[in-house]
């Protein structure tokens, strides 16, 4: 688990759950710029920080997804333990969407914050 995310209030909530919906394809896309990975080491890597922790029955159809709208490619490899796993790699597009994401994302950010800040006015 990251340090400091672990204790966020309301982490299985419903606003939480609205936040991470909206940023898990991202998050996804950027753990596979790292390199390929497989839907279960993917869970993993989300749940060590507990906001993103998800379940494959989210994971996956978003894996599909991602692969349907050409962000992200498969490939099967062999497996020391059991059967052959599938791998997703970061495409082209998705290395696209992900470099727009990150540059939005500070901005964003900073308006919500904004907006959250008491006595602000816009």
């Amino acid at each position: 688990m990251v340090e400091g995310y672990a204790s966020i209030p309301g982490a299985d909530g419903r606003v939480a759950s609205q936040l991470r919906k909206g940023v898990l394809e991202y998050c996804v896309l950027a753990l596979l710029r790292d390199g390929p990975r497989y839907g279960v080491e993917l869970l993993a890597e989300l749940a060590r920080v507990e906001v993103m922790a998800t379940s494959q029955g989210t994971i996956y159809p978003l894996l599909s997804r991602l692969r349907r709208t050409g962000l992200a490619d498969t490939h099967l490899r062999e497996s020391e333990s059991g059967p052959p796993r599938r791998y997703y790699t970061l495409t082209d597009a998705g290395r696209s969407a992900l470099e727009e994401f990150t540059t939005s994302w500070p901005s964003f950010r900073d308006a919500v914050d904004h907006f959250l800040a008491p006595g602000e006015t816009p």
